[in-house]
């Protein structure tokens, strides 16, 4: 193949420039992504339900919508959580399942339940998750001083956000923060009860002012006429003129009854920006858009902003694309000082500009011509992909390497230039071929991973494929073109030998490789040592998912364990900030319940989120402390998470799951166990170590008691009672103005007073038209109730969540415990989840190792020599975690990409030493006058002096291209480094063991009754 393409070299040229110019053209098309677009297999469905217990919304909400969830295809578990006011159901699928079939199928569920649920309660919404949701920025709106906050909420709504929903790439844009406007009708009571009326008199007079007639038309002659009652009302002045008849006929202005205004709508959450009230609007791409163009666009249109509406402040927070650029330049870091090496490193060992210029034009093409693979298998240009990317280019320097020497060795003995790049690339193809496959069945393996893991490794998968198979392309087709081409012009007389430092080199491995073949026993024992060794390292080893990166921004969760309102919550967060004020660059705060539609966590009036910039480390640790120090002094009962803002990393792989979680089912009842009863219980719980799960904790509450026997005695109807409650306590709305899709609610005024003042001062009427005290007919008191109602598919349970060092090894006591009180107990959680993912790992590493071995046996025709491939590996990972040792770093995701890296280039040496050292041997054993055993040491000792230049110049190139890595700072570097750690220890401790085991374990290896025989 090799000799027919390269007698037509314009047209291998050709073909090369055309692949070359697609991919050029297909690169401009492909997506750019922080991570690829996954579906996660969750849904969540939200409820708001106002005014309404956990209790209330359990029964009356949650537990029909759970009936109607459950024969969803593919659900595999299903939770929901009852609250005050709020409530919300997960749902989580099959990772095979279709999402985009699983959402329609479950709001088509939803509409046919709607009728069982309560009248007047909002449709609950449903969110589905994917990665694409996670938002790429949040540009904070900040109203300057002495505007009015609803009209900056207008602006956003209506004019910034459609603004940036237009922005080329912005699939959503979502808001928190927005204040809207309603009219308040505050009752004068006395002025009320003198004239002998009700608050119904002065409800119905606005209701009726209000009054549509929808679908009414007249007839006059041939033309139809649609009426339209002029009696509506619009503003607060509209209102307060409106006619309200009294019992004695007289007709008095609604005014002189009751104020009327505009007010703000009582806030259920607030959003903050350092201090001052704002708002935030959270930017999201489509998956097919671009992230580096689409962000100078928003940046772009916030200066637009800025001249535009004067009155408000900009600003960009959390900008995900930092992430991507790391990423980008780490690729763009590697091919520049990989080039740079690669040239010189090749200029020192072979003294011939012209070899480094045939692989820095060999590099890019490469990589340029593996966007062609992304664009069919639909992969967007992602931090996984380019990590797959990171990882072939180390084969592909030493792909390159193998195929130039072997080339050049071969001119050096003697064969015509033509002949040299045939033969110098036939003779390694079989090696390269099966180096290759080797590499690729360590990565395809893992794309049968369950969960986030497995999606993510195929788009890592397809991408070092991708680079790999492009490799060998270049390498059997283009690298011996060029080199043909630029050595045939060459009038130069090649030099036989090798070059001064070369030859300082090979004396120093040959002083190493006698002493090691002549105590072959002793060498053959300290490898065995050596080998059990080096691995042991990772037991003392610490083990992380993602290495330790130095972030400058820090986020506080806190839930303050009381029933405050949203405005105490904003309160307490701004006096926080003011005593933390000059110890932050930045901050932000999502205060109550957001109102965010992508918003896919629990909702909570008493919860908050804080996120802080810092200057450096040294400032956000020291204003960590001096935060947990003010929390626990001023609100000792306060719930609260200090720690590093989360990437979209971490928001990907966070999960919602508890550790370890004991749940119980009272296998008498479906309502939870009241706590007089359980406290005792639990105090005989197997273990101290635990800690309350939602359903068990507690909150103080007002529990109001109808007086019925005093209702009867006076004649009053308990729903009289019951709706000057709810008109007293609750968000009672008169009518709502209608104009061209904006809404604007008329309500009654909450009063400001508390709640024992207003039974004892609101009166009601009996049925003699007396006026009576309403305290009078109500009796109150405070208790604890549980905060929230959990449950999943088989009902309502209550848990705790187990804190021991191994919690399972106790899972029969807590079946125990559970069975003695008549409580089905089961236990779940993230434990599990690890458990699984543990495996599944073992098992794909057990597939890997065998695939490895079967394309080796096939490659050597032997059953025993794959065998010495794979006992370099642990050489390789012995000295990588030497290292990774010595820097203080971890086994965490990167060092084990770094170790797949090294482990690449060890086996391609490996590989190719025992395929020259076969093909020796056949030379050798021909001649008439060599012994089979000689042949063999002959064949051993040349093999290695043949391969010892191309693995020291991979080596060599790739950890030099690495180092500057080491002393770089930012995020790309603090993700990157200990990668590097793993490819340097790798390739300098295993790659200096492996160049003397290969040989000596080829030589114990082979059979020595043939060799006799031979």
């Amino acid at each position: 193949m090799v000799r027919f393409l390269l007698a037509r070299p314009i047209a291998v040229f050709m073909t090369f420039f055309a692949l070359m110019v697609f991919s050029f053209i297909v690169l401009r098309m492909l997506p750019i992504s922080l991570l690829p677009p996954i579906d996660v297999p969750q849904i969540v469905v939200k409820v708001n339900y106002p005014n309404a217990s956990p209790e209330a919304i359990e029964q009356n909400v949650l537990s029909n919508i759970r009936e109607g969830l459950i024969t969803l295809n593919g659900l595999e578990e299903m939770d929901s959580k009852a609250g005050s006011e709020v409530g919300t159901i997960r749902l989580t699928f099959d990772y095979s399942t279709q999402m985009e079939l699983a959402y329609i199928d479950v709001n088509e569920k939803i509409d046919r339940i709607t009728n069982s649920l309560p009248e007047g309660l909002t449709r609950p919404e449903v969110i589905r998750i994917n990665t694409s949701d996670i938002p790429v920025a949040r540009v904070q709106v900040i109203p300057k001083e002495n505007v009015d906050d609803i009209e900056v909420s207008l602006l956003a709504e209506n004019v910034l956000k459609k603004r940036i929903e237009q922005l080329p790439g912005v699939s959503l844009v979502d808001i928190n923060g927005k204040k809207d406007r309603i009219i308040t009708v505050e009752p004068n009571e006395a002025a009320i009860r003198a004239l002998g009326m009700t608050q119904q008199n002065v409800i119905s007079a606005i209701q009726a002012g209000n009054s549509e007639l929808p679908g009414v038309s007249v007839k006059d002659g041939q033309f139809r006429y649609y009426l339209r009652l002029a009696t509506r009302v619009d503003t607060p002045s509209d209102i307060e003129s409106l006619p309200v008849s009294a019992p004695n006929g007289a007709i008095i202005p609604l005014g002189k009854l009751a104020k009327v205004s505009y007010q703000a709508k009582e806030m259920l959450g607030y959003h903050l920006f350092g201090e001052k009230e704002a708002l935030v609007i959270t930017v999201h791409k489509q998956a097919a858009a671009k992230m580096n163009e689409l962000m100078p666009e928003l940046k772009d249109a916030l200066e637009l902003f800025r001249e535009d509406y004067p009155q408000v402040d900009f600003d960009l927070t959390q900008d995900q694309s930092n992430l991507l650029n790391a990423a980008i330049s780490n690729l763009q870091t590697s091919l520049l000082f990989g080039g740079i090496f690669a040239f010189g490193v090749l200029f020192l060992f072979m003294k011939d500009y012209r070899l480094p210029i045939i692989i820095g034009v060999s590099l890019p093409s490469s990589l340029l011509i593996s966007f062609l693979v992304f664009y069919f298998f639909d992969i967007s240009i992602n931090i996984i992909s380019l990590s797959g990317l990171a990882l072939g280019i180390g084969m592909l320097i030493d792909n390159a390497i193998i195929v130039l020497d072997n080339i050049t060795r071969k001119r050096e003995s003697g064969l015509s230039l033509f002949e040299s790049c045939v033969s110098g690339v036939d003779e390694v193809m079989s090696a390269l071929i099966s180096s290759v496959l080797t590499t690729l069945s360590v990565f395809v393996p893992l794309v049968f991973l369950s969960g986030i893991s497995g999606a993510l490794f195929y788009d890592q998968a397809i991408a070092v494929t991708a680079i790999l198979s492009v490799s060998l392309l270049v390498a059997f087709v283009l690298l011996p073109l060029l080199y043909f081409i630029f050595f045939s012009r060459s009038k130069k007389v090649e030099e036989s030998g090798e070059n001064p430092f070369f030859q300082r080199v090979l004396g120093l491995y040959e002083k190493g490789y006698d002493l090691v073949f002549e105590n072959k026993k002793v060498a053959m024992s300290l490898f065995s040592i050596l080998i059990p060794l080096g691995l042991a390292i990772s037991l003392i080893l610490g083990t992380e998912g993602l290495p330790p990166i130095e972030k400058t921004d820090a986020t506080l969760e806190i839930d303050w364990n009381e029933p405050i309102s949203a405005s105490e919550n904003k309160d307490r967060v701004v006096t926080m900030m003011q005593a933390m004020r000059g110890q932050y660059q930045k901050a932000e705060a999502d205060v109550g319940v957001r109102q965010f539609l992508l918003f896919d966590g629990e909702n909570s009036i008493q919860q908050s989120l804080l996120y802080f910039l810092f200057e450096g480390l040294e400032e956000k640790n020291q204003m960590l402390d001096n935060l947990e120090a003010y929390i626990q002094e001023n609100y000792p009962g306060a719930n609260f998470k200090l720690g590093d803002a989360p990437n979209a990393f971490d928001q990907l792989f966070s999960s919602n799951m508890p550790f370890y979680e004991v749940r119980w089912k009272d296998l008498t009842g479906k309502e939870p166990i009241p706590e007089e009863k359980m406290d005792p219980w639990l105090s005989e719980f197997p273990t101290k170590k635990w800690e309350r799960g939602p359903g068990l904790q507690k909150e103080a509450s007002v529990v109001f008691t109808l007086r019925a026997d005093r209702l009867a005695t006076y004649q009053i109807p308990v729903d009289q009672v019951q709706e000057q409650l709810s008109r007293l306590f609750g968000t009672f709305t008169i009518t709502d103005i209608r104009r061209f899709g904006e809404v604007t609610p008329i309500r009654l005024k909450e009063s400001e007073a508390r709640f024992e003042d207003l039974l004892r001062t609101t009166q009601i009427t009996g049925s003699d038209s007396t006026f009576y005290t309403l305290g009078e007919f109500v009796d109150y008191r405070y208790e604890d109730q549980y905060k929230f109602v959990t449950a999943d598919k088989g009902g309502i349970y209550q848990s705790v969540l187990v804190t021991e060092d191994n919690p399972d090894q106790l899972a029969p006591d807590f079946i125990r415990w559970g069975a003695d009180r008549n409580m089905g107990v089961e236990m779940v959680g993230q434990y599990f989840r690890d458990q699984e993912n543990i495996r599944q790992l073992i098992g794909i590493l057990i597939i890997s190792v065998l695939l490895l071995y079967f394309i080796l046996a096939a490659q050597f025709e032997s059953f025993i020599q794959p065998l010495i491939v794979v006992l370099t590996l642990p050489l390789g990972i012995g000295g990588a975690f030497v290292v990774l040792l010595i820097a203080g770093s971890s086994l965490n995701v990167m060092s084990a990409i770094g170790l797949v890296v090294m482990l690449g280039i060890m086996v391609n040496d490996a590989i190719l030493k025992i395929d020259t050292i076969n093909r020796l041997r056949k030379d050798y054993v021909e001649s008439p006058e060599i012994s089979g055993t000689q042949a063999l040491e002959m064949a051993i000792h040349r093999a290695g002096q043949i391969r010892l230049k191309p693995i020291l110049m991979t080596s060599i190139t790739t950890i030099l291209a690495l180092i500057p890595i080491i002393f770089s700072a930012g995020l790309g570097a603090d993700l990157q480094r200990p990668l590097v750690f793993s490819v340097i220890g790798g390739l300098t401790l295993g790659t200096v063991t492996a160049i003397y085991f290969v040989p000596l374990a080829y030589w114990f290896f082979v059979s020595k009754k043939k060799l006799r025989e031979g």
